[in-house]
């Protein structure tokens, strides 16, 4: 089964982070959150105030096969002031393992310059950050092992290409999480 971690820091956006780990549940996949500070307490952008599943400081990133970054704010500059974030965003990207990002979260990744040459987008206005990368506005870039996404009305697509790519893009388990969520795909009707 694949594994799949999402970093949770204060002040991230909850709908990014916890409709992904919805997704990913759903699709059977195994998804741990994951605290970035020495608490499992984490309270979001909005003051949502959730538990994470583990500390940073307790989990062997090498069984997992993607991590995936949230936005919000001050989330993002969270995540992106995190060494211990910078140093798993680089080996996995070196590995050939899934890095997602959504919202901000895609500068952390243009910061650590792991979009270089890449196809990437994000939340209107962050663009700059995004060193390197070739910018798109679509609701979701998936360019080889990087998955970038706009922000919080395009957490659900994200969710689903993050699904897309660890089930080596198998189409009746995308199909089965969209029918279980009544998903409706509204650029569609």
């Amino acid at each position: 089964m694949k594994k799949v971690g999402i970093f949770m820091a204060d002040g991230c956006e909850e709908i990014e982070g916890l409709t992904v780990v919805d997704i990913v549940r759903r699709a059977k996949l195994e998804m741990t959150t994951i605290s970035i500070t020495d608490e499992k307490e984490v309270t979001s952008s909005h003051n949502v105030t959730f538990l994470t599943d583990a500390l940073a400081s307790e989990v062997d990133f090498d069984g997992f096969d993607a991590i995936v970054l949230p936005g919000g704010m001050p989330g993002t500059l969270n995540l992106g002031a995190s060494d211990m974030v910078n140093k798993v965003i680089k080996k996995f990207a070196g590995e050939g393992k899934i890095v997602a990002a959504i919202c901000a979260a895609p500068s952390v990744l243009g910061a650590a310059g792991l979009l270089e040459g890449r196809h990437a987008t994000c939340h209107p206005g962050f663009e700059e950050k995004l060193t390197g990368a070739i910018t798109s506005e679509d609701a979701v870039v998936v360019d080889g092992n990087i998955i970038t996404s706009r922000g919080m009305g395009t957490a659900i697509d994200f969710g689903l290409a993050i699904v897309d790519c660890l089930t080596d893009f198998d189409e009746e388990v995308v199909e089965h999480v969209k029918k279980g969520i009544v998903y409706r795909n509204f650029e569609e009707v």
